[in-house]
């Protein structure tokens, strides 16, 4: 079997030693690295840009790009109050966002972690990660694989799978950006995404607990739409499924130049966020666009959602795929 690429990428900042990964097959190239387990760099034979921008500095990832490409658990997105009630017990997390509510983990956050490298191959890589309980607040004694793999002739697949030793909460994806045609922005981009309702949110992009049909807002994309920045200005979560499902396409992502990127996914939700305010170094804002498949955010204290609980006995797996195709 061919082995893949390893080769060093940097130390953080408290010593740990970070290696890269690449992976290629069919028309991709793929660069992950073990902190956050970041899908780094995502490369098309025949396009000069990179559809997955990131950085060669290890440093830009520990600081203002924490969240660009990685693997985001124990629970993304936010967590109302920074508090939950698990198995009866209400749980207190870090408020790390406006100092009232959870974002992306807090500190405790995978991707602000060195993973380790199980195995890899050619075409393929398995990471892991070892969640202990208590930390973040987070019950249970966790552990977590990411495995990616390239498909011939444009498919990356994620496959995460978890288990717990005690109920606890759990919503993983990965938060990587995609800009199709390359340059300072998504501008002019057009974007599909097969759901009937989408979650509003309040000014801290907060979901309000509504589940609120697209038909007749700004936020129905059930038939492919030109978008353009602030219009609408996207953060939300838009709801397909109320669980898991067979892995389905459930969006499309269509530069001007005439490439697809299809998403499909098994989870119930797809956050889409316009980045805004992710700047890479040197670079502008709505560089490109995030795609979070994922349980519905705020799920342990919206009644109404369905829940993100993992059990002992229930081991959770989410599988994502990015399709790659010239428009025909």
């Amino acid at each position: 079997m061919t082995a893949a690429m390893i080769t060093p990428f940097g130390t953080t900042a408290a010593g740990q030693t970070v290696d890269k990964i690449t992976l290629a097959a069919g028309d991709l190239t793929v660069s992950l690295l073990t902190w956050g387990a970041v899908l780094q760099s995502v490369r098309m034979a025949g396009v000069a840009h990179d559809l997955s921008p990131g950085s060669e500095r290890l440093a830009d990832y520990e600081g203002a790009m924490r969240h660009h490409g990685s693997v985001i658990a124990p629970v993304v997105n936010r967590l109302t109050g920074a508090s939950a009630v698990i198995d009866g017990q209400e749980r207190r997390f870090e408020r790390n966002l406006n100092g009232r509510h959870t974002l992306h983990s807090g500190t405790a956050g995978t991707h602000l972690k060195v993973w380790s490298l199980e195995e890899a191959g050619a075409d393929h890589a398995t990471l892991a990660l070892d969640l202990p309980d208590g930390e973040g607040g987070f019950p249970g004694n966790r552990r977590l694989t990411a495995r990616f793999s390239l498909h011939a002739p444009a498919t990356l697949r994620l496959e995460l799978e978890t288990v717990t030793d005690a109920p606890t909460i759990f919503n993983a994806t990965n938060h990587s950006y995609w800009t199709l045609d390359g340059g300072p922005g998504w501008d002019g981009h057009s974007l599909q995404v097969l759901a009937d309702a989408y979650l509003p949110t309040t000014g801290e992009f907060i979901p309000t607990g509504e589940i609120v049909p697209v038909a007749g807002t700004p936020f129905d994309f059930r038939s492919p739409k030109v978008i353009t920045p602030r219009n609408p200005p996207l953060d939300n979560c838009f709801c397909l499924s109320r669980g898991q499902e067979p892995l389905r396409p459930v969006l499309v992502l269509r530069g001007q130049g005439g490439l697809d990127l299809t998403v499909a996914t098994t989870e119930p939700g797809a956050q889409v966020y316009d980045g805004r305010e992710a700047i890479r170094p040197g670079q502008s804002h709505y560089e490109a666009i995030a795609i979070e498949t994922q349980g519905w955010p705020d799920a342990p204290n919206k009644p109404g959602f369905p829940q993100i609980t993992l059990l002992p006995d229930a081991p959770l797996r989410q599988i994502t795929e990015w399709r790659l195709a010239r428009a025909r």
